[in-house]
């Protein structure tokens, strides 16, 4: 069935990597929304800033040339290092959403984890000629550089063959594990993504690197995507604020010197 002017054409597209860069606001709206960052009114300037209740985290969206349009630089605090993460402009934005949600849960992060494992279990291998793992497909690859003296940062990069990359996620060397992590699972996870007007941003059309399958569905369901994931968000059991235990009393018969 055709679209209608009350409805509109959705592709569902795999694998997730390579289905274009998607609406920024499904990273800004929950930000603003239902996580509380407040954001840099400039109408005269191309771009977006964000930024936490806290201060400690600044997300920038703007045209850039050399490709990386989310860059988010996270300040550690007294004696913990500082970090940054950026990401292209066709970076799918479910996949930006692990990393940020993440981000701003409210509950303590889970022990260290290794942003390898959710690829492993995905069955992607090891890249040939370069440290990292490979998806099936050859189409995205994880890195993460380093020595001897330390592990380095982390590089993601989506391709359609040599010298045509389509987009790259970067990870300092201090950026917490579990966040890499949660990008990782996002990246590995075999579901489609869903995108309106595909083919104006999808890197590609060859059926045999992706695979499009289109619905038509009522033009509400898009914007109500949006305000579940807000809502969800908002939702999110906050952890218990730990409460210092008061001042024992002092002894019984205990006296006070001057």
């Amino acid at each position: 069935m055709a679209p209608s002017p009350q409805t509109v054409a959705v592709d569902f597209i795999t694998p997730r990597h390579l289905a274009g860069g998607g609406d920024p606001a499904w990273i800004t709206a929950p930000l603003h929304q239902a996580c509380g960052w407040t954001y840099d009114d400039d109408p005269l300037m191309p771009r977006v800033v964000l930024t936490s209740p806290d201060k400690s985290a600044v997300l920038r969206l703007e045209p850039n040339t050399d490709g990386q349009w989310w860059v988010l630089h996270h300040h550690g605090g007294t004696g913990l290092p500082d970090w940054y993460a950026s990401f292209g402009a066709r970076t799918p934005v479910e996949l930006i959403a692990g990393f940020v949600d993440a981000l701003t849960d409210p509950a303590p992060p889970a022990a260290a984890s290794d942003p390898f494992e959710p690829l492993r279990q995905h069955s992607w291998e090891s890249a040939q000629g370069t440290p990292g793992l490979a998806s099936s497909d050859g189409t995205a690859f994880v890195q993460r550089l380093g020595d001897e003296r330390g592990p380095g940062p982390w590089f993601i990069t989506a391709t359609l063959g040599y010298d045509r990359p389509v987009w790259q996620a970067r990870f300092g060397e201090n950026t917490p594990s579990h966040l890499v992590t949660a990008f990782t699972t996002a990246l590995s996870d075999p579901q489609p993504v869903w995108r309106t007007n595909s083919p104006l941003g999808l890197p590609t059309l060859d059926p045999k690197v992706i695979s499009r399958h289109t619905v038509t569905a009522p033009k509400a369901l898009v914007p109500a995507a949006l305000a579940d994931r807000v809502t969800t968000l908002a939702d999110r059991p906050h952890a218990p604020k730990v409460v210092p235990n008061p001042p024992e009393p002092p002894a019984p018969g205990a006296s006070r010197r001057r």
